[in-house]
């Protein structure tokens, strides 16, 4: 497996439920009342993030997802954690309801708003970078998505086109994430690794690092 300069290959693996995922992250952040649970699934572009967060979601019930990609949208790709935590999580661990308009939403004419109901259990924030130092006390528990790089930059380019606009694409986010993900190192904060794309079961790992 090509794995980041730096990151460790996960090792234990274990095959498992999305319900067994689901307690084994309501265990590791014992003692959250009035508000939901906020975990970070973490990992590549292309790693499987968003359909692991909504299959935990769904298997969780009472959930909510928010994409760190919708508050990056035309904003950054990675400086963005900032908004995300006085927009977002501050919000939810007072137990309020979410809706944030990002300003380049307003600026590009993106209609609606990124919107929490009150009264979740769960809320699943996944994105590359949310398991990063500066967003790290504030999430309950998290999740890193591992993968092979080469089949990442072959997924992203099959999700986004494979014309050469989109590949130059692929190659900006990648000089931006590879330094990104050897300095932050999510792989070793996070609560549990999940290989990627996940498949019918999940195979999970403790962090490595």
């Amino acid at each position: 497996m090509r794995l980041h300069p730096g990151e460790i290959e996960a090792g234990g693996w274990r095959a498992t439920t999305a319900p067994e995922v689901v307690e084994r992250l309501r265990a590791a952040s014992p003692g959250v009342v009035g508000r939901p649970r906020v975990i970070g699934v973490d990992g590549r572009g292309g790693a499987g993030k968003t359909t692991l967060a909504e299959r935990l979601g769904d298997a969780a019930g009472h959930s909510a997802v928010v994409h760190t990609d919708d508050v990056a949208w035309n904003h950054a790709c990675f400086d963005w954690g900032g908004l995300l935590l006085e927009h977002v999580v501050k919000p939810l661990h007072r137990g309020e309801a979410v809706r944030f308009r990002p300003e380049a939403w307003a600026a590009h004419g993106r209609p609606g708003e990124i919107m929490v109901p009150a009264g979740c259990d769960f809320v699943w924030i996944e994105g590359t970078g949310i398991v990063r130092a500066e967003l790290a006390p504030w999430l309950d528990a998290s999740i890193y998505v591992q993968g092979d790089l080469d089949e990442q930059e072959r997924l992203l380019v099959a999700r986004d086109g494979d014309s050469p606009e989109h590949r130059e694409q692929v190659a900006r986010w990648l000089d931006e994430e590879l330094p990104f993900l050897r300095r932050e190192q999510p792989w070793a904060r996070a609560t549990l690794v999940v290989a990627g794309p996940p498949g019918p079961d999940l195979l999970v790992a403790p962090p490595t690092g």
